[in-house]
């Protein structure tokens, strides 16, 4: 059975408070909204949003809504690559059924080397990501196109 391909951005809407700022809101992640002076701050500032919308799910061993529909008027946002790398391998691990010691033993490392491939606040090397990816017979792959 082949492996699931996911997208790493999720569509956010934009909108004008009364005081001219502009709002972000994420559908696919309740709660998950902040905001900017302007269109380009209100985007970095969104990027942050996602991230802390995704780690949070993570560090609560939750499920990552998968992106919905892009409508009129939203602009997708992305998480950092090396983000978005350790979420795949979260989302791989959860559905190969395989935990963290176990995937460890696999790789041919401790089980706390395993846990810093997962956390997002750690710089982890994108390479060895991608190996315990492949480990998971998933595939890690770099797209880009216009934001």
């Amino acid at each position: 059975m082949a492996a699931a391909r996911y997208s790493f951005a999720w569509p956010a809407k934009l909108s004008a408070d009364e005081d001219g700022r502009v709002l972000v809101t994420f559908p696919d992640f309740d709660g998950a909204a902040t905001d900017g002076a302007d269109r380009a701050e209100a985007l970095v500032e969104a990027t942050d949003c996602l991230e802390e919308a995704i780690a949070i799910r993570l560090a609560e061993g939750e499920d990552i809504p998968r992106p919905g529909p892009r409508r009129a008027g939203m602009v997708m946002v992305a998480p950092s690559p090396l983000f978005a790398a350790k979420a795949a391998l979260a989302i791989a691990m959860r559905e190969a059924g395989i935990s963290k010691s176990a995937l460890a033993r696999q790789l041919g490392c401790d089980e706390k080397d395993v846990r810093r491939l997962l956390d997002p606040r750690h710089g982890s090397k994108i390479g060895r990501i991608d190996e315990a990816l492949r480990a998971l017979n998933y595939q890690l792959r770099l797209e880009i196109g216009a934001a």
